[in-house]
């Protein structure tokens, strides 16, 4: 396992390779428990990275010689609305990898705190993110993180998406 964990930025145009790999590697072996469509999907196109890069805000976790092994994106999907004057949005993660050498070290914990902070910062009182059964290591780590299962199943690709909400204290 490395010794020094990677610094986190927000990813820029010039990282789109390294978050291409990270994507593929750290879900490679989870792709026989994946649909094609799903798989294509979570580990992404170039142009499809692009469309994430311009539509959301995306972190990337960089060692010390540059090599992206880990990222995450978030955007603000809504409002919620607590009374006829008050509401604050809801905020949504995607796109959480770490490369497999990585796993284990922080970095996921390191990411997820960057956008909580982000979202935090754009108002939102509350995250989603989704995540699918063959994911269980992700599972426990967002329920020891503080996220809870909603109850929300959607379909993802012909696999069941499980939704997960987390509110953020003040």
């Amino acid at each position: 396992m490395p010794q020094r964990l990677p610094i986190i930025r927000k990813a820029t145009p010039t990282d789109s390779a390294g978050i291409l790999e990270c994507l593929r590697a750290s879900f490679a072996v989870y792709r026989s428990s994946y649909t094609p469509g799903a798989f294509v999907d979570t580990v992404l196109t170039p142009d499809t990275l692009q469309h994430r890069l311009t539509t959301m805000c995306v972190f990337v976790a960089a060692s010390d010689a540059g090599e992206i092994v880990g990222t995450i994106g978030c955007c603000v999907v809504g409002s919620v609305v607590h009374s006829p004057v008050a509401h604050t949005s809801e905020g949504h993660i995607r796109g959480m990898a770490v490369l497999p050498a990585w796993q284990g070290s922080g970095v996921a914990a390191q990411l997820l705190k960057s956008v909580e902070s982000e979202l935090r910062a754009k108002g939102c009182s509350r995250i989603s993110l989704d995540t699918t059964e063959p994911l269980q290591p992700a599972m426990r780590f967002y329920e020891k993180n503080g996220f809870r299962r909603s109850g929300k199943v959607t379909d993802f690709y012909g696999m069941p998406l499980f939704e997960y909400v987390k509110t953020l204290a003040e």
